[in-house]
């Protein structure tokens, strides 16, 4: 390899890397107001709920043990798990993954019990809609909007009557255009992710801009499909940033 060649190797690492940290910073600044960060107390569980975004080829065989990196998968909650208990470690915290693969809203509400409440998470955070969307669009779910709405709002209101400690983070679900991610998503899939921050806002939860995030990133200089291949699933660059942005507005 050249100098030449070298150089602008860097350049583009460089520009990758400004993208990042100027839709993290934007993203920041622009969350939910008035949202204190979480403050974590020994033995506290976190939780991450959702579908394969968040799923990331987990160990099923592993997701009874905490903290198991098998167990956590290979996206955002793996790197989270691993600063969190890198930065705490006399807290003694139990971060498990229980997202999986193609769930929509509905989906969630049919396990909740088992991989949510019996957890009593300190912190549960949840990733869901994308699926709410796309097998409508594959003719395989017919839920509409104010299904998605309806459901996700009992679904909060079950866990803040269960648990009503829990700090809830609600995710904003994404879809960046490319991949699998035609015009034909929209307008509609944008009205699903206003209503997924109106239900996040009546339920007091906190609220995570992911398509604000990759939205800024994009517009910083980089294409879409670096952040996530297909327009739904995160590449590393994209799981990583995710993370960032989850502990910046979390904890």
């Amino acid at each position: 390899m050249n100098d030449s060649q070298l150089t602008r190797r860097q350049m583009l690492h460089s520009s990758f890397v400004a993208a990042g940290a100027t839709a993290l910073s934007a993203t920041f600044n622009n969350a939910s107001a008035g949202q204190p960060k979480v403050k974590l107390h020994q033995g506290d569980v976190i939780l991450f709920q959702g579908d394969s975004i968040t799923d990331a080829r987990r160990d099923r065989k592993s997701e009874g043990q905490a903290n198991n990196s098998r167990g956590l998968g290979y996206g955002y909650p793996l790197f989270v798990a691993g600063n969190l208990l890198e930065e705490h470690p006399n807290l003694e915290l139990n971060i498990y993954n229980r997202g999986i693969s193609g769930n929509k809203v509905p989906d969630l509400q049919k396990r909740w019990q088992k991989d949510c409440l019996d957890l009593k998470p300190a912190v549960l955070s949840i990733l869901i809609g994308v699926n709410d969307m796309w097998h409508k669009m594959n003719g395989r779910y017919n839920g509409t909007i104010k299904d998605y709405q309806t459901g996700f709002t009992a679904l909060l209101q079950e866990t803040k009557s269960a648990l009503p400690d829990t700090r809830i983070v609600i995710c904003e679900p994404f879809a960046l255009r490319c991949g699998a991610i035609k015009e034909t998503w929209f307008p509609e899939f944008d009205q699903r992710r206003e209503v997924a921050k109106e239900v996040a806002q009546a339920a007091g939860a906190m609220w995570v801009p992911f398509q604000i995030m990759f939205d800024e990133a994009i517009a910083a200089g980089t294409k879409p499909e670096y952040w996530a291949a297909d327009g739904v699933h995160p590449t590393l660059a994209g799981h990583t940033l995710m993370a960032q942005t989850w502990r910046k507005i979390v904890i």
